[in-house]
């Protein structure tokens, strides 16, 4: 079980997670479904702000990543909480924005950020945009020139660190779609660009390495590539950055092949961080820049589980069982992109030992539409409830209506009390844009 005591088994045999038994979750609000442990997820905010608070006397910000999971309540318990968020899209922002967020603490990401994304951002006045492109920082100094504004900034940059993930989600590489490389002198030329604008204030740099890491070391080497690159561009044009995003990343337990990390192990990776950040600046003779951190999986992906409920099971003998769930790649499709791992239970027989091993398959018309391979299991019945941990990072965030199957509504919990934060997707809602062209009907 998690150490966190996010999850735990009771006495009636049955999975609960945040203190609720899953079965009466399932029972009351049906399956497919999102649950949440708010416990959980205010824990994770705090270890992060209090290591800022403690050992960097408070210059920086948490910044929970919108992209992990996105939703008024999510971001109303991080209002609450006293940090920031991050967005990359005018959704996101819109969804911030409409829960009450302050937009002072709002950081704009994204590599190619549309028209109407930058007026938005401009018009609400959000606190920081990472510019990702010479062409965007040319259009936000023309918005900010006719609003007769300044916007601060941020350029995204590389340092060319490959840290031990999965390629697809390896963000800083020298050949990304992401920022610009220091390797290259890209880096330096867009510098150059955002601070010949007049209407642009040029606040430091972002980098962000990657995501699912657990070395340390990754990080610290990213704290030191981007320093040496601050005071490289001090010596060549004397500005000295004010703030270092250094992005997110940390990971997290999906199943036994990664480590089960403590609170005080995030707290290691973050100490780990800044006390790399103090030497490298005392070495250099920089001053300490503002620090901004964006974690968002390691907030939000244990914190979450799926249930769902088992339909057809099909066994073909000698090569594998099949057990189907109510739902599929369209709530989770992280095993189709990335072949991602996960640890499953019975959340009605959670502590009956495993006798077999089965793949749960989704109910979508899709050959791939796969959950989990070779997971070990008790020998599962149609019925039964079957429980998907660490599900809480981009499973809601990457749904879809494949199929016209329904997103699953999302539940938030807190020792006994159980609400609706996403609410169930009706049908109609799913038809609600079609239209029928007039010659049609």
């Amino acid at each position: 079980m998690n150490e966190r005591d996010t999850l735990k088994i009771n006495a009636k045999s049955h999975l609960q997670i945040g203190g609720l038994d899953c079965t009466e979750i399932a029972e009351k609000y049906g399956t497919p479904v999102y649950v949440f442990d708010e416990t959980h997820i205010r824990n994770m905010m705090r270890v992060y702000k209090n290591v800022i608070d403690k050992e960097y006397g408070g210059n920086g910000l948490v910044a929970y990543a919108s992209k992990a999971f996105s939703c008024k309540a999510v971001y109303a318990i991080a209002h609450s909480e006293n940090i920031g968020v991050d967005v990359v899209s005018g959704g996101e922002l819109y969804t911030a924005i409409s829960a009450g967020f302050p937009a002072d603490k709002i950081i704009m990401h994204g590599n190619n950020k549309l028209l109407n994304e930058l007026q938005s951002a401009v018009d609400r006045r959000i606190g920081l945009i990472v510019v990702d492109s010479f062409k965007e920082a040319d259009i936000l100094d023309k918005l900010c020139a006719e609003r007769n504004i300044s916007q601060n900034v941020l350029i995204r940059i590389n340092p060319g660190i490959e840290a031990h993930t999965h390629a697809f989600v390896q963000t800083a590489r020298t050949d990304s779609k992401f920022g610009f490389s220091i390797s290259d002198g890209t880096a330096e030329k867009m510098t150059n660009h955002v601070l010949s604008k007049s209407n642009l204030v040029l606040k430091g740099y972002h980098c962000h390495i990657g995501s699912q890491i657990f070395e340390k070391q990754s990080f610290v080497l990213a704290v030191e590539k981007v320093m040496d690159f601050v005071a490289y561009i001090k010596s060549k044009t004397k500005f000295e950055a004010d703030c270092i995003n250094l992005g997110g990343g940390f990971g997290i337990w999906y199943n036994d092949e990664d480590p089960k990390l403590k609170l005080c192990d995030y707290t290691d990776y973050l100490e780990s961080m800044i006390n790399a950040l103090k030497d490298k600046t005392q070495q250099l003779s920089l001053k300490n820049p503002y620090l901004i951190i964006e974690p968002g999986r390691s907030i939000i992906g244990e914190a979450g589980i799926t249930l769902y409920t088992v339909g057809a099971i099909k066994e073909i003998e000698g090569i594998k069982k099949y057990v189907a769930v109510d739902g599929g790649m369209f709530d989770n499709p992280r095993y189709a992109l990335y072949q991602s791992k996960y640890s499953v239970l019975l959340a009605n027989r959670a502590d009956e030992p495993c006798t077999e091993k089965v793949t749960i398959a989704g109910k979508c018309c899709e050959s791939g539409d796969i959950i989990a391979v070779d997971v070990p299991l008790p020998k599962v019945k149609s019925g039964d409830i079957l429980a998907v941990l660490s599900t809480g990072a981009y499973n809601y965030s990457m749904a879809s209506n494949y199929n016209r199957n329904a997103v699953p509504p999302a539940i938030l919990v807190n020792g006994t009390h159980v609400e609706y934060i996403i609410k169930p997707q009706t049908y109609e809602d799913i038809v609600r844009n079609d239209l029928i062209p007039d010659y049609l009907k």
